[in-house]
């Protein structure tokens, strides 16, 4: 059970760190790491998730840097994606959703790697604003794609939130970090609804350890997060997503039957 506690832990500090990038390691190390089946562990990672979300927002939420609006349009547009990417989801073996969601891990790191920021983006104003009427349209297709993906993978969806606040709405680091926190809880919170035929199945003493590390690691990592180099400690966790996808994508072929 020690393993759910480091597990745990690790997810934390990444959300509250980052904003996002959680979520993209809580499956695997359910998986592989805790032993869970793949069906247990989609919800369970959205529950640890929506918790670890929750912790790092409480030091945010004092501050100006959440933009409500925007984390709404995308939290409205996701929930009823969620549903319909766990319905696609019963569609495919465990097997190849593993194989696709190292896939993802792929492009999420390349993603992270190349990190950057749009001054430009749709949501700025001419005065370096944030009004986001002018971007609904692109927040709301974005939002749709986070909630699939979190209906699908059982994941939160920041590490795609957070570049597409960054670099196709507009928002500031620190803007896009906070509101991904505030549609990453949201969209956890419709995804375990979605999977709420396995919630019999869960362990909730893993769960309440993998939670209860993840969400005080994430308060702490959000009061540090402003004393670190956004930069530096996204690249290496983008390191650490190319190196956990290789070894999701060989374990899903080399040992299929330990899926559960």
């Amino acid at each position: 059970m020690y393993l759910a506690v480091v597990f745990g832990a690790v997810i934390g500090l990444t959300l509250g760190l980052l904003g996002a990038g959680g979520s993209i390691l809580a499956v695997p190390a359910l998986v592989y790491g805790v032993g869970q089946p793949l069906q247990t562990a989609i919800p369970t990672s959205l529950a640890v998730v929506a918790l670890s979300s929750l912790g790092g927002l409480v030091p945010r939420g004092r501050r100006t840097s959440v933009q409500w609006p925007v984390a709404l349009v995308f939290g409205v547009a996701g929930t009823p994606a969620a549903f319909g990417g766990t319905a696609l989801g019963r569609l495919f073996p465990q097997r190849w959703l593993l194989l696709a969601f190292a896939a993802l891990m792929v492009v999420v790191a390349v993603r992270m790697l190349r990190g950057g920021e749009n001054r430009a983006g749709a949501c700025r104003t001419q005065g370096g604003g944030v009004n986001w009427r002018t971007c609904l349209p692109k927040a709301l297709a974005a939002g749709t794609v986070v909630g699939l993906l979190t209906g699908l993978f059982g994941v939160g969806g920041g590490f795609v939130i957070v570049p597409a606040l960054s670099l196709l709405l507009g928002l500031g680091a620190q803007q896009a970090v906070a509101t991904s926190l505030v549609v990453v809880l949201i969209n956890s919170v419709a995804g375990l609804v979605a999977h709420a035929s396995a919630a019999g199945e869960l362990d909730f003493t893993v769960l309440l350890l993998f939670a209860g590390a993840s969400l005080l690691v994430s308060i702490v990592a959000a009061r540090l997060s402003t004393t670190l180099n956004p930069a530096t400690v996204r690249r290496w966790f983008a390191y650490v997503v190319f190196a956990v996808a290789v070894f999701v994508a060989v374990a899903a072929i080399v040992n299929p039957a330990a899926l559960g």
